[in-house]
């Protein structure tokens, strides 16, 4: 399966921003999806995931209560809709997407997108 992550922007501290991740190629697995996000000079770490139902739903302390993850299985597409935006979230976001993982678990998603920036202004 081939992963495109887009929605990226810049905006200020306390805004918000809505992440896409579509998904294409062998699709009709059920796949578990991610997010991940990498902040210049650090390492890559976990946002959020969903399972495919949507009724599994697991969230960083971090972002919880400002990011929600969802997804539209008949469009094959992710979401994660970001508010109250700090400049700590500052980074690039990347969607991620496996049959079986450990939601928070990096290294157990074999499927990656691209990449999409997200900058967030104070």
């Amino acid at each position: 399966v081939q992963l495109q992550a887009s929605g990226g922007g810049l905006v200020q501290a306390g805004g918000s921003l809505r992440l896409s991740c579509a998904a294409s190629g062998r699709t009709s697995n059920r796949y578990q999806m991610g997010w991940f996000r990498q902040a210049p000079g650090k390492e890559r770490e976990f946002v959020a995931a969903i399972t495919w139902s949507g009724g599994g739903r697991w969230y960083a302390d971090s972002v919880k209560g400002r990011f929600t993850i969802s997804r539209d299985n008949a469009k094959n597409t992710g979401y994660l809709q970001m508010s109250s935006l700090k400049p700590e979230d500052t980074a690039v976001y990347y969607c991620a997407a496996d049959v079986t993982v450990r939601p928070m678990v990096i290294s157990t998603y074999s499927y990656w997108g691209q990449g999409t920036q997200v900058t967030v202004s104070s």
